[in-house]
C-alpha cells in the first residue's frame, strides 16, 4: 500500500484543492489525515487509484508531495494489541514513520504502518499483514 503525504502552508483552501484534483480524476479516497504543523498543513492520503492521484496532486501549485510504502495489517479489536506491534519494531530498532487506522469495527482493525525499512518490518508482521507491495 502507498501512501500520499502533501506538504503546504497554510492557507484556506488546501484541502478543497487536494480533494477537488482527485475527483476529478475518479480517485476515491480511501482515508485522509490532515493537520496543521507549524506553519504547514499536513494531509496524508491512502487512495484507490494511487498512480492516478500522484499524478493529479502533482499538478498543484506549492505543494510538496512524499509518498512511502505502508505496511496493511489486521489486528485484533483489543486493548493493546497496537502496543504489542509496535514493541515488535522498537525491539527490532526500527523506526515507526506513521501509524493510521484504515478501519475499526468491534472485531478488528485494519491499520497503516509505514517505518524507515519496510522490507525488515513486513517480516515483523507476517502473521498479521493482510496486504504486501514490493518496497520501493
Amino acid at each position: 500500500m502507498k501512501q500520499l503525504s502533501i506538504i503546504s502552508e497554510i492557507r484556506i483552501g488546501v484541502v478543497t484543492e487536494i480533494t477537488e484534483a482527485l475527483a476529478a480524476v475518479n480517485v476515491n479516497i480511501e482515508s485522509i489525515d490532515a493537520e496543521t504543523v507549524g506553519d504547514y498543513v499536513v494531509v496524508v492520503l491512502n487512495v484507490n487509484k494511487y498512480d492516478a492521484a500522484l499524478q493529479a496532486v502533482h499538478q498543484l501549485k506549492n505543494m510538496r508531495i512524499i509518498t512511502e510504502d505502508a505496511i496493511l495489517v489486521k489486528l485484533n479489536d483489543e486493548p493493546g494489541a497496537l502496543a504489542r506491534i509496535a514493541r515488535r519494531f522498537t525491539d527490532a530498532g526500527i523506526e515507526l514513520r506513521s501509524i493510521r487506522f484504515i478501519e475499526r469495527n468491534s472485531e478488528y482493525s485494519l491499520v497503516a504502518i509505514s517505518t524507515d525499512r519496510t522490507a525488515s518490518a513486513l517480516a515483523l508482521v507476517a502473521d498479521v499483514l493482510v496486504s504486501q507491495e514490493k518496497p520501493a
